[in-house]
């Protein structure tokens, strides 16, 4: 049985600091526990024994300046119990010395909890130790694609500004490639259902769309592009307004037509497809056709407008050449 350590002892009342401001409750709680699971995190979050100012909050509650954090006494297994994450470094797109954009594969998470033990941002922090990195945003673990890591505090608090607020001329733009089951409707370009997250005890989501006047819904926007048909599917162009867990693939599920090999949203459709060569080539696949390909911001630091677009991983692009 792996040796425990006490975290926090006792219950701690932190004040955000200025480094702090601005970032996710979860978030600055990693950095004042160091070496708690994520799930575990999210786990205190929603029990209610994490605070800001004596109320409850979510896990993707801002903090402010001044604010004082609750933080309850914990208890986790002694790191030296634990495998390190292995040291890895990511095929990069564009690094300075404020930002690095990599190009992540599907099948890696970007951070470990969840069942994770890490993901891309613990094993880039063990190729580089002492530097500072930190996620901008975040993909799913086999959405493969554009990711933005912040080198300095100041990048990280002002592009996670830029991405919350969408002030005009300093827009966080993602934009993404899906493949989705069936002849997508060329009149329907604006998604506009509010969607709720529910998390199980392991720490898992699970995302539906549900009514606007739902007490848990936030309303989330996604738009749409047919970029390619290939009878039995069409390959849309996603742009996001904005950034739900999972907006992509519980929106287009929601209209009918499910991402590609998705197999939590898709209920099954894939075995629809007549073709059985094509239903098995989704089954080599292993993972869902969804790929971040364009990522657009402005530079935290020079102010100048940045844009990425990184093509189809090689499994993605045969996929099609099959279709």
């Amino acid at each position: 049985m792996p040796a425990l350590r006490a975290v926090a002892p006792r219950v701690q009342n932190v004040r955000v600091d200025e480094a702090s401001a601005g970032q996710r409750l979860d978030n600055f709680l990693a950095k004042v526990l160091k070496g708690v699971p994520r799930a575990h995190l999210h786990r205190v979050i929603r029990s209610g024994e994490v605070r800001i100012n004596s109320a409850r909050a979510a896990a993707d509650s801002r903090v402010a300046l001044g604010d004082r954090v609750r933080v309850p006494p914990m208890r986790v297994a002694d790191r030296a119990s634990r495998a390190d994450a292995p040291a890895r470094e990511y095929r990069i797109v564009h690094e300075d010395d404020a930002i690095v954009c990599i190009d992540k594969p599907a099948g890696v998470a970007v951070h470990g909890g969840s069942g994770e033990s890490h993901g891309v941002i613990e094993q880039m922090r063990q190729a580089r130790p002492g530097a500072f990195l930190e996620l901008v945003h975040r993909l799913d673990k086999e959405t493969s694609g554009l990711l933005l890591v912040a080198k300095t505090r100041p990048a990280l608090v002002a592009l996670q500004n830029d991405l919350r607020t969408r002030r005009p001329g300093r827009e966080f733009a993602k934009g993404y490639a899906a493949l989705v089951v069936g002849d997508w409707p060329a009149s329907l370009k604006v998604i506009d259902v509010a969607l709720r997250k529910d998390l199980a005890a392991d720490g898992s989501r699970h995302v539906r769309a549900v009514d606007a006047d739902d007490a848990r819904a936030r309303r989330s926007i996604s738009l749409v592009r047919v970029a390619r048909r290939f009878g039995d599917f069409s390959l849309v162009e996603v742009a996001l307004k904005t950034g739900r867990t999972h907006q992509i693939r519980v929106h287009l599920a929601y209209i009918n037509h499910p991402v590609v090999g998705d197999e939590v949203y898709n209920e099954g459709r894939d075995n629809t497809v007549n073709d059985i060569d094509v239903r098995n080539a989704i089954k080599s696949m292993h993972r869902f056709f969804l790929h971040a390909e364009r990522l657009a911001f402005t530079h935290p630091k020079t102010g100048e407008r940045m844009e990425f677009k990184q093509p189809l991983p090689t499994e993605l692009s045969a996929f099609l050449a099959i279709l």
